[in-house]
């Protein structure tokens, strides 16, 4: 399993990662609102409060996403629109 050494929210509810290897993927958790558990992540404060848990990131609503679910649904380079 991959470790996260930092995570940042960034608009759009994408979150820059950066793993244990140094590099920086981005990671979209739009599809993850409509689920009951990432719901409340929908509101952007709730969603900024992101914590990186070393293996995971979590919510203080209790959601989390691993750092394998991180790395896999990531791209190397944001997708924000304007």
């Amino acid at each position: 399993m991959m470790r996260i050494l930092n995570v940042m929210p960034l608009e759009n509810h994408t979150l820059a990662v950066t793993f244990e290897d140094q590099l920086t993927r981005y990671c979209s958790i739009a599809e993850y609102l409509h689920q009951e558990a990432f719901a409340a992540l929908v509101d952007p404060v709730a969603f900024a409060k992101v914590r990186n848990g070393g293996y995971f990131v979590e919510w203080e609503n209790g959601a989390d996403l691993s750092a394998d679910t991180l790395f896999i649904d990531s791209r190397e380079t944001p997708d924000i629109k304007a």
